[in-house]
């Protein structure tokens, strides 16, 4: 789950990183008895659950004579489709250089790589792409609680001396906090010091428990619906929805597809021994993604039992085409039932993928 900035920076904080001085607001008319802690310039940031804020206007100069108006625009706002309901208030810094670090998951090697560049700031991952050679990376052993010296001198090169205990801290908080992200765009010099002007932390959703996280923000209402009955869901933006008993099939669902040409709006696996109401709730909610034209059922029945599928399928009664592929224990009695209620159910995944992908063509 993406942490906010605000609470990505005072994580930072607590660890003993300089961010600027600032404050969270919900209402612009907060701002104004607090413009003593800010300065004369300020920045307002949307805190909203999207990246490229700065670029879609989110992020907004502003000081004592017009921050209340300012404060009151983007409050307005929304950034990506989403309300700005909070807004971090942060003093303008005097920056004189940016930096870019971050800590994230090899998976490779499966352990925390750590990249650094004295080309930081908004435009990194141009950077990336074209100048490769300037990003310094270093892999660690997650058993280590701490980075050796070395580490540190390799990554920062010629950089101050006083980004090494930040890189440092980071890092522990990358490991204390089951992230598979920490990172800090910009890290910036200024004549005060060294400070994280800005802060991203993503925890590990299989962490969250432990971490103290209650509700994952990242999920959808679908997502969390699709969690509450122990689907493997992931939505995507296509308009045939998928149903499939095993991640396997699923995919290979997903892959045909896309090689006859159309596109899957979501994955959802409902796992094995799937009883009537289990399937119900999967076709409803697959059936509520937005766009949605076609319902692809394939499942092959094992412990799952065919008839108890047709009975979900039914139970449903949802008003998009539902194309279906059942297999195995119980067939012949899925298929009556299916035929009776006049579904369509053909015999192999092939068959029942092109027919989808013709729905919505």
């Amino acid at each position: 789950m993406k942490l906010r900035e605000y609470e990505a920076k005072n994580i930072l904080k607590a660890a003993g990183i300089p961010v600027p001085a600032g404050f969270l607001i919900r209402s612009a008319e907060e701002l104004t008895p607090r413009f003593g802690e800010l300065g004369d310039a300020f920045v307002l940031k949307a805190q909203v659950d999207v990246g490229g804020r700065g670029k879609a206007g989110g992020i907004l100069m502003a000081g004592r004579a017009d921050g209340t108006k300012v404060a009151k625009e983007l409050f307005g706002k929304q950034i990506k489709g989403l309300p700005v309901k909070e807004i971090l208030a942060e003093q303008k810094l005097d920056i004189k250089h940016e930096y870019y670090l971050s800590i994230t998951v090899d998976r490779s090697s499966k352990q925390p790589l750590i990249l650094f560049t004295d080309a930081g700031g908004v435009e990194i991952e141009i950077t990336a792409k074209e100048h490769p050679e300037l990003i310094r990376k270093v892999t660690a052993n997650p058993l280590l609680r701490d980075l050796p010296p070395f580490m540190i001198r390799e990554l920062i090169g010629t950089a101050p001396k006083e980004i090494g205990p930040i890189i440092s801290k980071l890092y522990r908080i990358f490991i204390e906090k089951d992230a598979i992200l920490a990172e800090i765009n910009p890290l910036v010099t200024t004549p005060g010091g060294v400070f994280a002007a800005d802060a991203k932390i993503i925890v590990d959703d299989n962490a969250l428990g432990r971490q103290g996280i209650a509700v994952n923000r990242d999920l959808s209402e679908r997502e969390r619906e699709a969690e509450k009955h122990g689907f493997s869901y992931v939505e995507l933006d296509g308009k045939i929805g998928v149903i499939g008993n095993g991640a396997g099939l699923t995919m290979a669902t997903l892959d045909l597809i896309e090689y006859y040409g159309g596109k899957a709006a979501n994955f959802l696996d409902v796992g094995g021994g799937a009883e009537s109401g289990r399937v119900e709730n999967a076709i409803r909610l697959v059936s509520s993604v937005p766009g949605v034209e076609v319902v692809v059922v394939n499942l092959l029945g094992g412990i799952t039992k065919c008839d108890e599928v047709a009975k979900g399928i039914i139970a449903a009664g949802v008003s998009q085409k539902v194309i279906v592929r059942l297999a195995g224990t119980n067939e012949a009695e899925g298929r009556k039932l299916l035929s009776e209620k006049g579904y369509e159910m053909l015999d192999t995944m092939d068959l029942v993928v092109k027919k989808a992908v013709g729905v919505t063509a």
